[in-house]
C-alpha cells in the first residue's frame, strides 16, 4: 500500500513539472507579447507627439515672421496692410464702445428656431437645457451667443489674475485639464461627477478650444456655468485661448462655419474674453493650478498685478497701444468691415523682392524671447504718430519739424526706459505660464520643441514651492496616455481631459478631485464605446495605423530633400543605401527625433538581398496617392504638401472678411508671403498655373477649403490590412533591437 502511494506521488510530480514548464513558457510568451505591445504603443505615441509639437513650432515661427514684417516695414507700406489686422490688438477704445459693437439686440430670433432660448440672468435649469440641446447636436442662436459672451466678458473683467478658492466651503473641488473641443469628454465628466453647483465646484485648466469639432459649444457651457456660479466655477487661460493659434488649429474655421452671418463679431468678442481669462488658481494656498508651467523666474506676486488683458496673444509682447483719431475708432473700423464684407484691394506689392527682412538664416532658429527687444516704438514710428496727431491739433499753432523730432525722441526714450523692461518681464511670465513643460533633469532651458516657454526641472519646482509655501502644482498642456502623470517627486501633476486625442484608443482622459486633505483622487475614462469593444492588440494596431499613415505622408512630402540626403550616402550612385544610412538621412530631413531604426520594420520593407534599401522603390512602397497635377511645378507641389497648415493659416489671415474665399491677387500674395517665410523662390508663372488649375469656374475667386482638400495626400493602402506590424519581428529581432545602442 505504501508503494502505491509512492508511485502516485511520482506520477503527480512528473505531471506537475510539465505543468510548471508550460506555465513558465506561457508567462514568457505573454511578457514578450506585452513588451511588444508596449513598444508599439510608445513609439506610436512618439510619432503623434513629435508631429504635434513640430506644428506648434511652425505656427510660432510663422507668427514671429509676420511680427518681423510688422516691425521692420514702413508703417504705411502695403506689405504691412496685408497682415496688420491680426496685430490690431491694443486699440484704445472705451468698453462701452466695444459693447455697442457687440450689441445683440438688433438680431432677431425666427419663430422656427427650435434650439434653446436664454433669458438673463441665467438659471441652472436654462444651462442644463442648453447642455442637453448641444448633446442632441442643436445649435444656439447667434443672438444668445453674443448675449452670453457679452455677459461673460463683463464678469471676467472683475476677476483677479489668480483665483483663490478653499475646500472648507465644499467637500471636494474637481479639476479638469485640456478639453480641446471634445464635447463628449465634458459630457462624460458631468455624467460621472455631476454638473457644477454650489456643492460641486470646478476648475477648468485651459485649452477649451481647437482641434475638436465642438469648441464653441464647450465655451458656451463653461461660460454659462460661470455666470450661474461665479464663485464655484473657475476658468484658467490656456495657450490655445489665443486668436493667432486658433487660425491654425480649427477654432476660427469652426465659428465661421457655424455662425456665417455673425461669426466675425463672435470671434472678436472671444478675442477680448480670452485676454481677460484668469491666469492661475490657488486652492487653500497650497495647490497651484495653471495651464503650462513655471520657470526659474516665475513670480506669483508679479503675475497677480499684471494687466493681463493687454496680452491678447501670448506669442508676442504688446506694443504701445495704437491711437486712433476720435472721428473713427477701431470699433467703427471693425463695424464697417463686419457690415460691408469688403476687402481693401489697394495693398498689393511683391514680397518676394523685398530686401528689408534682414538676414534670414538666423530668423528660423530664433525663439519667442528673441523678439522681445522690439517692444518699444522706434523713434521713426513715434515721429510718424506725432505727425498724424498734429494734424488734428486745433488752436492756431503747430510744432516745427525740429521740435517734433525732439519731442518724439524724448517720448520714445522715456517710454523705453520706464515701460519696456516691465512689459517684457510680464510677457515672459505669462508665456511661461501658458507654454512651459516639465523635464526630468534639473535646470531651466528654453522650450525649443514647442518654440515657446521653457523646460523646467525638479529643482526649479522645489524652489518655487518652498518660496510660495505650496505643496503641489497641477498643470495640463501635454497629452498623457493615462490621462495624467506625476513627476518631480510627485510635486507636479499633469492632467489631460481629452480622451482619444490623437486617435480613438490613443489615450484616456482624466480629472482629479481634491478634498480638505488636498490628496489627489484621480478618475480616468474614455469617451468612445469603440475602445471597449477592441482587444489590446486591435486597439494598439488601430492607433499605430493612424500614426504611420500621418508619418508616411510626412515622408512623401519631403521626397526631394530625402532623395538628396540619400544621395549623400550613395556615393557610387547605385540607388541604394544601408538601413542605418536610411535612418540617419530621414532624421536629418524631418528632425522629429523618432527612433527610425525601430520603425524600419514598418516603413522600409523593400530591401535587396544584400540588406540595402532601394530608395526610389521605397517611395513607391509608401503607398501615398497624390493629386493628378502633371502641369504644376513639382517643387511647388512639394512645398504645398509640406506646409499645408502654414499655407492655410496665411490664407485665413489674408481672408479679411472671413468669407472662406480669396481673390486671385490674394492667392498670389499668400504664396509670396509663404515663399518669403521659407526663404525660397517661387515664380509668378508657377503660382499662376496653380491658380488657373483651381479656379475651375473662372469667377476670379478661390474657395480655401476646396483648395486645401484638392491637394491632400491620401494613403492608398494600409500595411495593417496586409498583416504587417511595426514590431512583427521575431524574438531574436527584438533582442537585437533592445541591445542596439543606436536605437
Amino acid at each position: 500500500m505504501g508503494c502505491g502511494v509512492a508511485k502516485s506521488n511520482k506520477f503527480h510530480t512528473k505531471k506537475g513539472g510539465k505543468a510548471m514548464k508550460a506555465a513558465v513558457l506561457i508567462q514568457r510568451w505573454y511578457r514578450q507579447y506585452v513588451a511588444r505591445m508596449e513598444m508599439r504603443r510608445r513609439y506610436t505615441w512618439n510619432i503623434f507627439q513629435s508631429i504635434e509639437y513640430s506644428g506648434e513650432q511652425a505656427q510660432i515661427k510663422l507668427y514671429n515672421f509676420l511680427g518681423y514684417l510688422m516691425d521692420n516695414f514702413n508703417p504705411t507700406s502695403t506689405e504691412r496692410n496685408l497682415i496688420s489686422h491680426i496685430f490690431r490688438e491694443n486699440e484704445v477704445c472705451r468698453d462701452t464702445e466695444w459693447e455697442r459693437h457687440f450689441c445683440y439686440k438688433n438680431i432677431e430670433v425666427p419663430e422656427i428656431y427650435s434650439g434653446p432660448r436664454l433669458i438673463f440672468p441665467l438659471t441652472v435649469e436654462q444651462v442644463a437645457a442648453m447642455v442637453e440641446a448641444f448633446r442632441n447636436k442643436r445649435q444656439l442662436h447667434s443672438r444668445y451667443v453674443l448675449q452670453l459672451l457679452l455677459e461673460t466678458w463683463k464678469l471676467l473683467r472683475k476677476l483677479p489674475n489668480i483665483s483663490r478658492i478653499s475646500t472648507c466651503h465644499s467637500k471636494e473641488i474637481t479639476v479638469c485639464g485640456d478639453l480641446h473641443g471634445q464635447l463628449e469628454d465634458l459630457l462624460l465628466i458631468f455624467y460621472k461627477n455631476g454638473m457644477p453647483s454650489l456643492d460641486r465646484p470646478y476648475v477648468f485648466n485651459g485649452d477649451f478650444v481647437d482641434r475638436g469639432k465642438d469648441s464653441i459649444e464647450i465655451l458656451l457651457i463653461l461660460f454659462a456655468f460661470l455666470l450661474v456660479y461665479p464663485n464655484d466655477v473657475h476658468l484658467n487661460r490656456g495657450n490655445h485661448e489665443d486668436h493667432i493659434v486658433n487660425l491654425r488649429y480649427g477654432f476660427t474655421k469652426e465659428v465661421l462655419g457655424k455662425y456665417k452671418m455673425h461669426g466675425k463679431r463672435i470671434l472678436k468678442l472671444l478675442q477680448k474674453i480670452f485676454s481677460w481669462l484668469p491666469l492661475a488658481t490657488v486652492i487653500d494656498q497650497k495647490v497651484l493650478i495653471l495651464h503650462g508651467g513655471i520657470s526659474n523666474t516665475t513670480d506669483l506676486c508679479l503675475i497677480a498685478r499684471v494687466d493681463r488683458h493687454k496680452y491678447v496673444s501670448a506669442l508676442r509682447p504688446p506694443k504701445k497701444r495704437t491711437q486712433y483719431p476720435v472721428s473713427q475708432t477701431s470699433v467703427d473700423l471693425d463695424m464697417e468691415d463686419d457690415l460691408s464684407g469688403t476687402k481693401n484691394n489697394q495693398r498689393r506689392v511683391s514680397l518676394i523682392k523685398a530686401n528689408s527682412f534682414g538676414p534670414r538664416d538666423g530668423f528660423q532658429r530664433r525663439s519667442l524671447q528673441d523678439f522681445s527687444g522690439r517692444v518699444p516704438r522706434t523713434v521713426d514710428e513715434e515721429i510718424e504718430v506725432r505727425r498724424r496727431q498734429s494734424g488734428f491739433i486745433k488752436g492756431g499753432f503747430s510744432h516745427s519739424q525740429g521740435e517734433l523730432n525732439n519731442l518724439a525722441v524724448s517720448s520714445a526714450s522715456q517710454e523705453s526706459t520706464d515701460t519696456a523692461d516691465t512689459t517684457v518681464e510680464e510677457w515672459k511670465q505669462i508665456l511661461d505660464l501658458l507654454w512651459s513643460d516639465p523635464m526630468s533633469q534639473n535646470g531651466c532651458i528654453p522650450n525649443e520643441v514647442r518654440g515657446g516657454g521653457c523646460y523646467w526641472g525638479p529643482d526649479v519646482t522645489q524652489d518655487f514651492l518652498d518660496r510660495h509655501n505650496m505643496q503641489l502644482i497641477i498643470r495640463s498642456h501635454e497629452c498623457k496616455q493615462d490621462g495624467y502623470e506625476f513627476c518631480h517627486n510627485r510635486r507636479v501633476l499633469t492632467l489631460f481631459s481629452a480622451s482619444n486625442y490623437y486617435e480613438v484608443g490613443s489615450n484616456r482622459g482624466a480629472y482629479v478631485k481634491l478634498g480638505p486633505d488636498l490628496v489627489p483622487y484621480l478618475i480616468q475614462y474614455q469617451a468612445s464605446s469603440m475602445t471597449r469593444e477592441l482587444t489590446l492588440r486591435k486597439n494598439v494596431g488601430k492607433v499605430e495605423h493612424s500614426a504611420l499613415k500621418v508619418l508616411r505622408e510626412q515622408l512623401f512630402a519631403h521626397k526631394s530633400d530625402l532623395v538628396s540626403a540619400f544621395q549623400e550616402f550613395d556615393k557610387d550612385k547605385t540607388g541604394q543605401v544601408s538601413l542605418n544610412d536610411w535612418a540617419t538621412a530621414v532624421e536629418s530631413v524631418l528632425r522629429l527625433g523618432l527612433p527610425w531604426r525601430m520603425l524600419r520594420f514598418q516603413l522600409a520593407t523593400c530591401k535587396t538581398p544584400g540588406g540595402m534599401l532601394d530608395y526610389q522603390e521605397w517611395f513607391q512602397e509608401l503607398s501615398i496617392k497624390e493629386p493628378q497635377m502633371e502641369h504644376i511645378d513639382q517643387g511647388l507641389l512639394e512645398t504645398l504638401y509640406r506646409h499645408r497648415a502654414t499655407l492655410e493659416t496665411i490664407f485665413r489671415i489674408v481672408d479679411l472678411d472671413n468669407s472662406g474665399f480669396i481673390t486671385m491677387e490674394d492667392f498670389r500674395q499668400t504664396w509670396k508671403l509663404l515663399s518669403a517665410f521659407l526663404k525660397m523662390e517661387i515664380t509668378d508663372e508657377a503660382i499662376s498655373d496653380l491658380s488657373v488649375t483651381i479656379d475651375t469656374n473662372q469667377d476670379g475667386n478661390i474657395d480655401i477649403d476646396e483648395f486645401m482638400e484638392a491637394f491632400r495626400l491620401t494613403d492608398k493602402k494600409s500595411r495593417l490590412e496586409r498583416g504587417k506590424s511595426m514590431f512583427m519581428g521575431t524574438t531574436t529581432d527584438l533582442t537585437k533591437l533592445e541591445g542596439d545602442p543606436n536605437i
